[in-house]
């Protein structure tokens, strides 16, 4: 009998997962609680490669989520392009933007790196916000879908169905997944995850430790571009709270959350950190303290994340 590999099974869990969820959701709403879910999973998966991988740290990560929702937003109006092709200008713009970016910031380390990505992602939602002659400013801007809208109803397909928008950005998340494990087993991934190890180490073998750096920083760019992007197009309405301080927060605290060494963990943490919102609507005033909380015990109790963690308790490796 053949044996999956970890990549396959981590594939067809995910996709199992996708298709099989629906069948319990007792309304429209939690297709859109799922579908946020894959947006955020989209993101959080950019820093498992940059983090989980590569070992650098991002603050500022929400900054590729402004660029990418506001490419969708803007390009549309401004330059008439189709909604996929400027989803696809803001992936290339936060690639080159990152690929600026992080020639300098990456020479730094530690502390330094988090503290300046943070500076780069504030920027970010400055510009958004002050700009109000092309954003809209702290009010934001409306998302034009027409050309979208006209491709998918020509399939007989409706933008405003929340269950369409389930499934696409689950399959964005699945391809995404895809992409990232592929990194891994690759002499690219093997390379990050030396460099990750001692970046001393790895320069003694021959790695190019700043090459490397950068190829995470552009790709885990491109990967939030994607996510604001969809998150854009799924709303049709954005504001610069997407390329927000405490949104680059929540992606990083995601990430670690599920286990940011682990691809299904990480989405693991994307999906906790969504759905617990959502569950503690009872306690309101409390959700702050709530999610301190569990980010607090899982830390102590489960310092690489909640799934690789568990499954070396259980089975005697992690994820």
């Amino acid at each position: 009998m053949m044996r999956l590999t970890t990549k396959q099974t981590t594939l067809l869990v995910l996709a199992l997962l996708i298709a099989a969820t629906p069948f319990f959701f007792p309304s429209a709403f939690y297709f859109r609680v799922g579908s946020l879910l894959f947006v955020n999973g989209v993101a959080v998966l950019g820093i498992v490669i940059l983090t989980g991988f590569a070992g650098q740290i991002s603050l500022g990560h929400a900054g590729f989520a402004g660029i990418g929702a506001y490419a969708s937003a803007l390009a549309p109006v401004h330059l008439g392009l189709h909604p996929a092709f400027a989803a696809l200008l803001g992936a290339a713009l936060s690639a080159a933007i990152a690929y600026g970016v992080g020639r300098p910031i990456l020479r730094l380390k530690g502390y330094y790196l988090a503290v300046a990505s943070l500076g780069f992602g504030i920027l970010v939602s400055m510009v958004l916000s002050n700009e109000a002659w092309l954003t809209g400013g702290p009010d934001g801007i409306a998302v034009a879908d027409l050309g979208l809208r006209q491709a998918l109803g020509a399939l007989g397909l409706k933008l405003s169905a929340p269950e369409f928008w389930y499934f696409f950005c689950g399959l964005c998340l699945l391809i995404g997944a895809w992409l990232a494990l592929n990194l891994y087993d690759s002499p690219t991934g093997r390379a990050l995850r030396a460099l990750h190890g001692s970046e001393i180490a790895a320069s003694t073998v021959g790695v190019d430790v700043a090459r490397l750096k950068l190829q995470a920083f552009v790709i885990s760019a491109v990967f939030a571009s994607v996510s604001g992007s969809l998150l854009a197009l799924q709303n049709k309405f954005i504001t610069p709270d997407v390329a927000g301080y405490m949104h680059s927060i929540e992606l990083v605290t995601m990430a670690v959350l599920g286990g940011a060494g682990s691809v299904l963990g990480a989405i693991l943490g994307a999906g906790i950190l969504t759905l617990l919102p959502q569950v503690l609507t009872v306690f309101a005033e409390y959700e702050q303290v709530m999610l301190g909380l569990v980010m607090m015990l899982v830390m102590i109790f489960l310092r690489e994340g909640l799934l690789p963690s568990l499954l070396r308790q259980f089975t005697g490796r992690g994820a």
